[in-house]
């Protein structure tokens, strides 16, 4: 008989979450102001907002946190991290964060100037409300299919080279400091990038003078699918294969949250020490001094610990099967998402779910408060409220996707809850005719609105 499939983990330590009635979750939520990110955690039973800085350590991880240096300058800590850095990415240069959008602050303040252009795949949320911030624009060259969510190929996430060249053949060199290759590609549904498509992107790069800049938060969960999907890879170990990845590279933003598995951390590493230079101005000013950054210590020496165990291939087959087995339930139940499963969550198509709700009144955001309702589940809007206001015209985007994100934190949570949130959505799903109206904003900010957008129900 053959063996059925286990996690590479035993559980150390627990934490209690409790339920709640539909009545308290029914005052909570209007509380909220129907934004599903104002809600306190107590209020929540299964938390699928973000995999970013959720997941559970490792024991190894909580051991390093003890041996932590909190000098501030030149800290042992710092240098175990630069090692973990050139060993598993292979960049020479980089700077501590404390998370992700401070990278690409540090970053975008200083390459970024007004009117210039960001060609990528996708660009995420912070990525793209640092580049609007500075009045330089994001411009989407993700492939076409990547917009039909029941299309099946294997590297979903990749950016159409020819869609690049044309960006880079119609503005100058100058207005161009940099590409966004996001891996995987979040907003399309965590979908990953093929090597192939990074080799392309690079040498289109390398064509017009241009810096690529990977956006590398989910990288491990992008080197599995490549050991997985595409030929001449199966062989390769993931660590091999991010060593790769990375060589086409000039920069990579890092919110270390994700793969490399810690609750705090982020870095921007380059391999243009001249680059790197200019960037510690920006550094020393909005995260601190270069060798400790927005990081404690401590934290630095679990993130370091943490990009090498989120290189094994063991630990990613778990993660990524977790996403697998909740996909699989969804198909049991004819729910649409974007397939196939991505690499940290599962996103619901939610323009298939909620037919009679018109995008004025979001769609996305609508289904994500059903969910919450019907059972304390909370995920996240990918659609009209996080696509933003188009920065020229201060007009509504309304994307060609409108998907629910069930972002799964990593070694956190069991199959059991996997199936508490299928069940969940197959009940929303099954009076789907019967949710004809969503929300309208109340108050928003003017750039990132989706973190405190206030709503109301559509009258």
């Amino acid at each position: 008989m053959k063996l059925p499939f286990a996690e590479s983990f035993r559980i150390k330590m627990v934490e209690t979450i409790r339920k709640s009635t539909r009545e308290e979750r029914e005052q909570w939520i209007k509380e909220a102001k129907y934004n599903l990110f104002n809600l306190k955690s107590d209020h929540v039973f299964i938390d699928l907002l973000t995999d970013s800085g959720t997941g559970a350590m490792s024991d190894k991880q909580w051991a390093e946190m003890m041996t932590g240096d909190e000098s501030y300058a030149g800290a042992r800590s710092y240098y175990k991290m630069k090692a973990a850095i050139k060993d598993i990415l292979g960049f020479d240069y980089f700077l501590p964060t404390h998370q992700g959008r401070a990278a690409e602050n540090v970053l975008y303040s200083t390459i970024v100037k007004a009117g210039d252009v960001l060609p990528g795949n996708s660009h995420f949320d912070t990525t793209k409300g640092h580049i609007e911030f500075r009045k330089a624009f994001a411009i989407d060259c993700t492939i076409d299919e990547a917009a039909d969510t029941q299309l099946e190929i294997p590297f979903k996430g990749n950016m159409d080279p020819r869609k690049l060249e044309e960006v880079l053949k119609k503005y100058p060199q100058e207005k161009i400091p940099a590409v966004v290759l996001t891996i995987t590609n979040n907003t399309a549904g965590g979908q990953p990038v093929s090597m192939k498509n990074i080799q392309e992107v690079s040498a289109v790069c390398r064509k017009y003078g241009v810096n690529l800049q990977i956006d590398a938060a989910r990288f491990a969960e992008n080197a599995y699918f490549i050991k997985t999907r595409e030929e001449g890879y199966a062989d390769k170990s993931i660590k091999e294969i991010v060593k790769e990845m990375f060589s086409y590279a000039d920069i990579a933003t890092m919110s270390s949250k994700k793969d490399a598995i810690v609750n705090m951390g982020g870095f921007v590493a380059f391999k243009s020490e001249e680059l790197w230079k200019k960037c510690q101005m920006f550094c020393i000013m909005n995260e601190g001094f270069i060798t400790y950054g927005g990081m404690s210590g401590r934290d630095m020496n679990a993130l370091a610990q943490g990009l090498d165990e989120g290189t094994e291939f063991d630990y990613l087959k778990t993660r990524i099967k977790q996403v697998e087995y909740l996909g699989a339930k969804l198909d049991e139940y004819g729910i649409p998402y974007q397939r196939p499963a991505g690499g940290h969550a599962i996103f619901i198509d939610a323009k298939k779910v909620l037919t009679h709700v018109p995008k004025e009144e979001f769609i996305a955001q609508t289904l994500g408060v059903e969910l919450y309702l019907e059972a304390g589940i909370r995920g996240v809007e990918i659609g009209a409220i996080l696509a933003d206001r188009d920065p020229v015209t201060r007009e509504n985007r309304y994307p060609k996707l409108e998907l629910l994100r069930l972002a799964i934190p990593r070694r956190t949570y069991t199959d059991n809850h996997m199936d508490v949130v299928a069940a969940a959505l197959k009940n929303v799903y099954d009076r789907r005719e019967s949710i004809t109206h969503g929300y309208v904003i109340t108050k928003e900010f003017p750039i990132m609105r989706h973190f405190t957008v206030e709503l109301e129900k559509a009258r």
